[in-house]
């Protein structure tokens, strides 16, 4: 697992995201994923200023303003190394195609819960990146009160693979999402 003290969690990422990419270059692997730290782990975000550990953090109560911003600060990182992953995407070609790879590519962000406190399993966002798949991208959508199950359902039509449900069957009532 990840060291609770991981002060070079940042130079990981980079690393490890440039390894993703140089698999994908050289045809190593078509799929990735990126995981920073392990679910309910004690990590600690030092190099951010912030001494308690992102699990602990979590599950403060939302009037805790303090760990609210601690969160956010957290969360914007994450959000910044996605950033980066898109723009190094961007910076490099596809091979023996046209375009760059983040033209070829999706990338799909997310949290296993909505809400970190109470565990909630609604509302749980997700972002997703890249012209790979023909979505369009680059707009907040809310479908509220519809399971994930039919955004799964999305990826896996995109992917060629006409499936009818995904895990549960009675949560993926609707079909797949329209993300055209």
């Amino acid at each position: 697992g990840v060291a609770n003290q991981n002060d070079n969690l940042p130079e990981l990422s980079r690393m490890q995201m440039e390894l993703l990419i140089n698999s994908f270059v050289n045809d190593f692997a078509r799929v990735a994923t990126l995981q920073f730290t392990k679910s309910v782990g004690g990590a600690r975000m030092n190099w951010l200023d912030i001494k308690d550990n992102h699990h602990s953090l979590s599950h403060e109560p939302d009037k805790n303003a303090m760990a609210v911003d601690k969160l956010t600060r957290i969360n914007t990182w994450f959000a910044s190394e996605l950033a980066h992953l898109a723009k190094r995407l961007s910076e490099t070609p596809e091979p023996g195609g046209t375009g760059n790879m983040l033209d070829h590519t999706t990338i799909v962000w997310t949290n296993e819960l909505g809400k970190g406190n109470s565990h909630t399993l609604n509302d749980i966002p997700f972002v997703l990146l890249g012209g790979g798949l023909g979505f369009q991208t680059g707009r907040s959508l809310q479908f509220k009160g519809v399971p994930h199950n039919r955004l799964l359902l999305s990826l896996a039509h995109a992917f060629g693979h006409k499936l009818e449900t995904f895990g549960n069957p009675t949560l993926s009532k609707g079909g797949p999402l329209d993300l055209s």
